[in-house]
């Protein structure tokens, strides 16, 4: 029997879960870790803490199920896309990486589409334009601000790609991850050497970029008796987080989309060739289908803004045995009539990428009243991220790409009511899947892939993904957000230009 193994190197935290060749998982373990904010609007980690959270669950996933190490056949890698690793000539981590979710490189996005010949001819390159939570701007950043430590660099990795270095001594990445670095030619699948050139950047920095299949090394001594595996072991491309929690629900088709509602909020479809929103509201990606792309938007604050409103105003809560903070905020929620009886919540909590990229932006409630309780805060924000999930939908639809159903996952699919929130905003059958690992299940079954389990990853997702519930559209909810969505639309214009003048007046 062959066994394989997905890891998820996410913002909050590591998860790794083992699984056969039939998708069946056999156990799963979390390692969690800091999240560093040095200045306001900025966001780093410490790479070290992916690693020992590598190494722990695995070390984990293998003692729980009793697999023989030897029966371990391939490790896919999954994590959270844009971060910066940047390495010296002695693999030594230079300084934290900076985060997709770090906001300092305004300046560095001016100068990247100033040096590519405007924000048009960006896109045509690399097929976006520069947003701040890109890798590119944050090796700007290094070089116009930290001179000494871009003196010593020698490569820069994202974060999955960091992990993989430990694993097989290999520079590598692969192509829907890269393509998140703003330095990808996304059409071709490969490094882009007219805008590296324009940058005045060496390509000698990057890794090595192949399919997410494909098998990108194997483990070295090292690093096999640290994860208690043998030299063996594969380990494939896998995937950026987003493209990977596509694949572990099923989204490598036309007409299905992924929506996760994690940290961040994300809105994912598959396309069958290269669709490029000329605005570039979107994001247009390679997908971890061989030959595929796919169009996403991304809400930089969706679940954080519910853990914010938890951590921050519901200290007093004290939840029934077995209960979260969470049920209880759920519950309250669902008490309160559609439209939280006109309070709207703006979630961009760290600024917004879709489909504003606006890193000023300021998350705030409007329309609070005395009569306002606590159920009508949390629902507000619950209705607030779908909203702006909904901005990247109608973009989606507007470009002529066919939406049937909603697979909805990531933590926001566990509530009930959340569920229904996406099935009535968005006016599309919501269903959650039989896997609710999401990224961490779709690498496993790319490495699955890479293995030979499987002939292509169309054939693991028929094998493996099945629909388990679906939440039909309540068409009288729905009529009340469509009133309702073009406000939530037009408080965010109101006001943008206020958020510049807050944001002059702190700084």
């Amino acid at each position: 029997m062959a066994y394989y193994l997905g890891v998820d190197i996410g913002t909050s935290g590591t998860k790794t879960i083992l699984v056969n060749t039939d998708g069946g998982i056999l156990a799963e373990a979390n390692a969690s870790y800091p999240l560093l904010h040095p200045r306001p609007m900025w966001s780093e980690q410490d790479p070290e803490h992916w690693w020992k959270a590598t190494v722990k669950t695995v070390r984990s996933v293998v003692r729980k199920s009793g697999v023989k190490k030897e029966e371990i056949r391939a490790i896919g890698l999954s994590g959270q896309m844009h971060g910066s690793v940047f390495l010296d000539k002695d693999d030594k981590v230079i300084r934290p990486a900076l985060l997709w979710n770090d906001q300092r490189t305004v300046e560095e996005c001016d100068e990247i589409e100033s040096r590519a010949g405007g924000r048009k001819a960006l896109i045509r390159m690399v097929a976006n334009p520069a947003m701040t939570g890109f890798t590119a701007p944050k090796i700007l950043w290094l070089r116009n601000n930290e001179p000494r430590n871009f003196d010593r660099l020698r490569k820069v990795l994202l974060p999955k790609d960091e992990i993989r270095r430990r694993l097989t001594g290999e520079y590598a990445t692969e192509v829907s991850d890269a393509s998140g670095m703003l330095l990808l030619d996304v059409k071709k699948r490969n490094w882009s050497k007219t805008l590296l050139s324009k940058l005045e950047l060496d390509a000698s920095l990057l890794g090595t970029v192949y399919e997410s299949e494909d098998v990108t090394g194997t483990l070295t001594s090292a690093a096999a008796k640290s994860l208690g595996l043998t030299t063996d072991c594969k380990v494939v491309g896998g995937a950026g987080d987003c493209a990977a929690n596509a694949i572990g629900t099923g989204v490598v088709k036309r007409g299905v989309l992924s929506t996760s509602i994690g940290t961040s909020g994300v809105m994912f479809v598959h396309s069958d060739e290269v669709q490029v929103d000329p605005q570039g509201r979107l994001h247009t990606f390679c997908h971890a289908v061989r030959g595929k792309w796919h169009m996403m938007g991304v809400n930089l604050t969706a679940g954080g803004a519910l853990d914010w409103f938890r951590s921050s105003l519901c200290d007093d809560i004290r939840p029934p045995r077995g209960k979260s903070v969470f049920d209880v905020l759920n519950k309250e929620a669902a008490a309160v009539a559609a439209g939280s009886d006109g309070l709207y919540f703006l979630p961009y909590l760290t600024g917004e990428r879709t489909p504003h990229a606006d890193p000023l932006a300021k998350g705030c409630f409007v329309g609070l009243t005395l009569s306002h309780s606590r159920g009508h805060m949390a629902r507000s924000v619950m209705e607030g991220v779908t909203y702006a999930m909904r901005d990247s939908l109608a973009i989606i639809e507007d470009l002529g790409v066919p939406v049937r159903e909603c697979r909805v996952s990531g933590g926001g699919s566990k509530s009930k009511l959340w569920r229904q929130l996406q099935a009535d905003v968005f006016g599309k059958k919501a269903v959650t899947i039989n896997a609710e690992e999401g990224p961490a299940y779709g690498v496993a079954l790319l490495a699955a892939v890479g293995d030979g389990a499987y002939k292509n990853i169309q054939q693991a997702c028929d094998a493996t993904v099945r629909v388990v519930t679906e939440t039909p559209v309540q068409r009288s909810q729905k009529r009340k957000y469509d009133r309702r969505f073009p406000v939530y639309q037009r408080l965010y214009h109101a006001l943008k230009e206020d958020f510049k003048r807050i944001a002059a007046a702190e700084g």
